[in-house]
């Protein structure tokens, strides 16, 4: 029998040609195939409260934590220069303002601060830890638990670049934020596939927020001018205008995320009271933790117990400062100091929001001055738990 010879050469070819056509299969069958989500490495924590109702407490909280890259209210900067214009105006600046931090590209901050910077020209820089320690500044250790006055003693100096270098090296980047109104205007970032964004949104009982407001009057009138829209005039917010649309605010922010919400929004919304925490602080720490990826650290628990564990109120000129309470004291102090007629007006404009977030109205000062009368409700498993549950 003849026997046919094929070249090697051919063979080779032929072989060659088939593979190819095998990979060029594979390739495009494979573009059709759903592909895993690779999720960030890092994790994106936002804060989402109004101003006086301890945000500046639960962002240290956070801020102390050995894993966090905190910032406080980054989006001041946002308002400051462009206060001649509402909030719901500002609301897109503000949310590209705050991706761009998440994503540690801090070159977002040259609109809002053009000229040569150090880390002292960032709002409230002092409070992170993050940028009072290493690579930020050689100052502190990471694990240690840093104040804000040593901080601005030791590392102001240090350049406006140590912010975004400091962000890179951290596993979680955490903002808090009291200039958002609308959880909506968040959806963009919720469906971000470059963030894992989840949201803690805190809340205060209104009256107790009135009162701490008083403290700060000067230093909120910028704010409520662009709250209110009064193109850049400052305003003392007597008539609670202010109050009735942050209360209008919690109320958006709590039915959207919880009636009917985008399935996007599955265990990354986590509404916590203010009451709550100081009440049982270790316990709603490690919840919030738990939520976020983070674990509570020894050094941590000793440092939240002496903060929540003071032997006052708190002095008026601490009202932006975090210093050791009594914090169970701090959030029930309003019912010895507001006159009741105030109390009452609060309760006019806040009343929704009062009833949806679990507190209770007082009818009387009498009922105002008990306090053995409990106005904080508990807290119903549908309405607060920590996990994001759709079904409710």
């Amino acid at each position: 029998m003849a026997r046919i010879r094929i070249p090697s050469t051919v063979v080779i070819l032929f072989v060659t040609v088939q593979t190819g056509f095998l990979l060029f299969m594979y390739a495009r069958y494979s573009s059709f195939m759903p592909q895993p989500e690779e999720k960030p490495s890092q994790v994106h924590i936002l804060i989402l409260s109004s101003w006086r109702s301890g945000s500046s407490f639960v962002g240290q909280l956070f801020s102390q934590h050995p894993s966090v890259f905190y910032l406080m209210e980054p989006a001041w900067h946002v308002w400051v220069t462009m206060s001649q214009n509402s909030a719901k105006v500002l609301h897109m600046a503000v949310r590209d303002l705050v991706r761009s931090v998440f994503l540690c590209d801090m070159s977002v901050f040259d609109a809002y601060m053009p000229w040569k910077r150090n880390l002292s020209d960032l709002f409230q820089w002092a409070v992170s830890r993050a940028l009072c320690s290493a690579p930020a500044c050689d100052s502190f250790k990471r694990t240690d638990i840093t104040s804000e006055i040593a901080c601005k003693t030791l590392c102001g100096r240090y350049p406006f670049s140590k912010v975004e270098e400091a962000c890179k090296t951290y596993r979680h980047v955490v903002i808090k934020e009291v200039r958002f109104f609308d959880l909506k205007v968040l959806y963009p970032l919720l469906t971000d596939p470059s963030l894992n964004l989840k949201i803690i949104h805190l809340v205060r009982d209104p009256r107790a927020v009135v009162k701490s407001r008083e403290q700060s009057v000067k230093a909120l009138a910028r704010d409520n001018g662009i709250v209110l829209s009064t193109n850049g005039t400052k305003v003392e917010d007597s008539k609670y205008k202010v109050m009735q649309e942050v209360c209008r605010s919690h109320v958006q922010i709590y039915e959207t995320a919880t009636l009917k919400p985008p399935n996007f929004l599955r265990d990354r919304y986590l509404m916590i009271r203010f009451e709550d925490l100081v009440r049982d602080p270790l316990s709603e720490i490690s919840e919030m933790y738990k939520f976020s990826d983070l674990n509570l650290t020894p050094r941590l628990k000793s440092w939240i117990y002496n903060i929540t564990h003071g032997q006052g109120p708190g002095k008026k000129k601490e009202a932006f400062k975090i210093t050791s309470r009594d914090a169970v004291s701090v959030s029930q102090a309003w019912r010895n100091v507001l006159p009741f007629q105030k109390v009452k007006k609060i309760q006019e404009v806040c009343k929704g929001a009062i009833n949806m977030l679990g507190y209770q109205l007082v009818d009387s000062e009498k009922e105002q001055r008990d306090l053995t009368l409990d106005l904080v409700l508990p807290r119903r498993q549908n309405q607060f738990s920590w996990s994001f549950n759709p079904k409710h």
